[in-house]
């Protein structure tokens, strides 16, 4: 478990992990190799398990530079994000910088980080969503005091960074996958199958992830399951998800829908880990 309490989610997001971190520490293994998660988003798990050697990948690039930098740069992110400001027209000024490439390519990996925290903590509900150019277009959140810099998490995150083996890649899911070993560990928390037509977010990415890769990613399970590695996956207990991994092992357990555009459209929902041990 978590050696520096510090160390936690940065950023809101979508399916994260926190409601439900007790449920999947109890199926964790006490010991492996190396920790892989292909879908880090903000990484409850990683955070909680701390592993000294891991390998996590996302294919959100904006999320994936936040963390390159929080281990490269954290003082000059910190020092970023404390001119932003948490007013509507600014907000729009910052969201509408990647509608305009030239003008984007122009800023510094550092004030590209500082730009997805930011949006992060000022949107609405935390959410990030792309539209299908890749642009971001959550609209402004109208809190009156959003934590936009959380500086003892940013550091106790850069410490751990520095201090562990970590490799950060943004790419698919199937290419971290290929290089896993038998005794290292997987964890798997896909965009989830969604329970009805209008509850699927998949908004991380101008592609999204549908049916097809959820098949892709259960073909990659079985491929971990013949290599002997273990793994375990998070998903809805829908019953296509039911039915995609019924030679397996499958736990149901209940989670708490934090982020949804309506307040009734929140609260317990069923879900599903599955493992092949």
């Amino acid at each position: 478990m978590a050696e520096n309490y510090f160390v936690m989610p940065f950023v809101k997001w979508a399916g994260g992990k926190r409601q439900i971190l007790d449920q999947i520490m109890e199926f964790v293994p006490e010991t492996f190799s190396t920790y892989y998660e292909p879908f880090l988003g903000g990484g409850a798990v990683l955070f909680a398990l701390q592993p000294q050697k891991a390998v996590v990948n996302d294919i959100c690039a904006e999320l994936m530079l936040v963390y390159e930098i929080i281990r490269e740069d954290v003082e000059g992110l910190l020092a970023d994000l404390r001119r932003h400001k948490n007013e509507k027209d600014y907000f729009y000024c910052i969201r509408a910088l990647d509608r305009y490439p030239q003008k984007y390519k122009k800023l510094t990996p550092v004030q590209r980080a500082s730009r997805m925290l930011y949006l992060n903590k000022t949107c609405f509900n935390g959410l990030y969503r792309v539209n299908k150019k890749g642009q971001f277009n959550v609209p402004f959140g109208n809190y009156k005091k959003p934590n936009i810099i959380n500086e003892d998490i940013l550091k106790a995150a850069g410490a751990y960074f520095n201090q562990a083996e970590i490799k950060f890649t943004c790419q698919d899911f199937a290419a971290v996958l290929e290089e896993v070993e038998r005794d290292d560990f997987v964890y798997l928390d896909p965009p989830y199958d969604p329970v009805s037509e209008t509850a699927g977010f998949t908004g991380y990415d101008k592609d999204g992830f549908g049916r097809k890769d959820q098949i892709r990613l259960k073909e990659c399970c079985d491929m971990l399951h013949k290599k002997g590695v273990r793994f375990l996956l998070s998903n809805a207990a829908t019953q296509f998800i039911l039915d995609l991994y019924r030679d397996y092992k499958i736990e149901i357990i209940q989670a708490k829908r934090a982020i949804s555009a309506r307040a009734e459209g929140r609260g317990e929902v069923n879900e599903v880990l599955v493992m092949n041990f």
